[in-house]
């Protein structure tokens, strides 16, 4: 388990923020192992030099391990791995019941305990002892899933399941070698092969690890809007068994909202949330869908649109703030807003967006938001200094690295904000150097005027 004051990083509105293992051990773990026969142990008390040596002896020799999975720390998990193949029983899985496990562990059974607060007072270490007890004496015998899945293991394993695996192996190595080929294509080719792949491979696909990365090659391959649709087609041709697991359920939902489903796209997140938690991509997209709502409402229902895409967004970015996805949406909607405080906040979270952009640059994250992000950041600040170095990487990068179609139109949206003329027609200037030869011009500066019922149209989101 964690050890000392640690971040739930829990928004479900129902634990604490902060969680002390030390009085949940002392207080929680303690007197119910000893209850139950056993020395408590824990790996803090580890004083040795060799202490990654002695926690592996300790997890291959203890007559039972306990794994607090409430928070995903990474040790805990690594150590839970260890346990698992180490021996065929003696380790159970324990949380809060209001966490969520990352996806591998989510599918393990795991007693849940009441934790209403962190500090760990008595009402709440008796409802913690009371609830785990008798789960820890039924299920220490229960059967690890690496000696569940792998018969006869670990000294007897049948050798006909080793050549059959790598017969699956290589027949895995050989579809990823068709996925890499479509991903090199030329652009207009892709989503014609990307459905060529599948007719190949069987619609639907034998196996879950293809179907989502044929359902990632196609979103992928998408130029226009009868790809989204395509992308859709494939979704509602996979087994419940694959359209239920929650990448499925998020890009079908992205996906949905491309076509313009704005209302069914919500339906879905929010149902995905509620069962796999909230991450700073699913509240984006709730946000962005609930901006999409915002541009085309009448102006009575524009307001209310727009307060739940600020809402959802905020809440994304507070999850993570180097997830810049959500923090990079919000200027322009506090702008659009424009109620007291709302330009300090669009100057902060911008300034943010900015910062968590340039360290993904530095830390070389693929991610090809990336470059078109800092470039509608640039804008939001009002800075045609910056904005014009980037240009310069634009023309020198080409204008589909940049995704300068996508971001156009946030671009023109957060000049009329400016309120200095010379810097609006800077600004203005350098979209005109930067956009296609195809595309119409755009309208010239005017002064910004922050009103929620007449604000401009808000861009394109992923």
């Amino acid at each position: 388990m964690p050890y000392g004051r640690r971040a739930t990083q829990n928004d479900s509105g129902r634990g604490p923020a902060e969680i002390d293992f030390n009085a949940l051990w002392d207080r929680g773990y303690v007197p119910v192992i000893k209850d139950l026969g056993y020395e408590p142990v824990r790996a803090d008390q580890d004083t040795s030099a060799l202490i990654i040596s002695e926690m592996l002896e300790r997890l291959y020799f203890a007559d039972l391990v306990l794994a607090d999975m409430t928070i995903p720390n990474g040790n805990v998990y690594y150590e839970v791995g260890i346990r698992h193949a180490a021996q065929k029983t003696g380790c159970v899985l324990l949380a809060a019941e209001w966490s969520k496990q990352l996806f591998d562990v989510a599918q393990m059974r795991t007693v849940r305990y009441p934790l209403s607060e962190g500090d760990i007072n008595p009402a709440t270490a008796a409802a913690f002892q009371a609830s785990i007890k008798g789960e820890i004496e039924f299920r220490r015998n229960g059967i690890s899933p690496m000696h569940q899945s792998i018969p006869g293991y670990p000294d007897k394993v049948d050798p006909r399941k080793a050549v059959t695996t790598r017969g699956q192996l290589a027949e895995q190595a050989a579809f990823q070698t068709k996925v890499r080929a479509v991903r090199a294509a030329p652009a207009a080719e892709r989503m014609k092969r990307a459905q060529a792949l599948i007719a190949a491979e069987g619609n639907p696909p034998a196996s879950y690890a293809k179907a989502l990365a044929l359902l990632l090659l196609l979103r992928d391959c998408v130029i226009d809007t009868d790809d989204w649709n395509v992308m859709l087609d494939f979704t509602q041709n996979l087994p419940d068994c694959f359209a239920d697991e929650p990448e499925v359920k998020e890009n079908r939902a992205f996906a949905g909202a491309q076509v313009g489903n704005h209302i069914e796209a919500i339906a879905e997140l929010e149902t995905l949330i509620d069962l796999a938690g909230p991450t700073p991509e699913r509240l984006g997209l709730m946000g962005g869908r609930y901006k999409r709502l915002a541009d085309d409402a009448a102006a009575n229902e524009r307001v209310t649109y727009l307060a739940e895409a600020i809402k959802y967004y905020e809440q994304g970015m507070d999850l993570d703030l180097n997830a810049y996805y959500c923090s990079s949406n919000l200027p322009r909607l506090y702008r659009a807003r424009g109620t007291e405080g709302d330009e300090d906040r669009a100057q902060a979270t911008v300034r943010l967006a900015i910062a968590a952009c340039e360290r993904a640059r530095r830390l070389n994250v693929a991610d090809e938001w990336l470059r078109p992000t800092l470039l509608a950041a640039a804008f939001d600040l009002g800075d045609p200094d910056k904005a014009d170095k980037l240009a310069t990487e634009v023309i020198a990068e080409g204008q589909v690295k940049w995704k300068v179609r996508s971001v156009l139109r946030d671009l023109r949206a957060s000049v009329l904000y400016v309120e200095d003329a010379a810097k609006r027609a800077r600004l203005s200037a350098i979209i005109d150097q930067i956009k296609g030869p195809d595309e119409p011009p755009g309208p010239p500066p005017q002064p910004s005027r922050i009103d929620s019922s007449t604000s401009p149209p808000n861009g394109t989101d992923r």
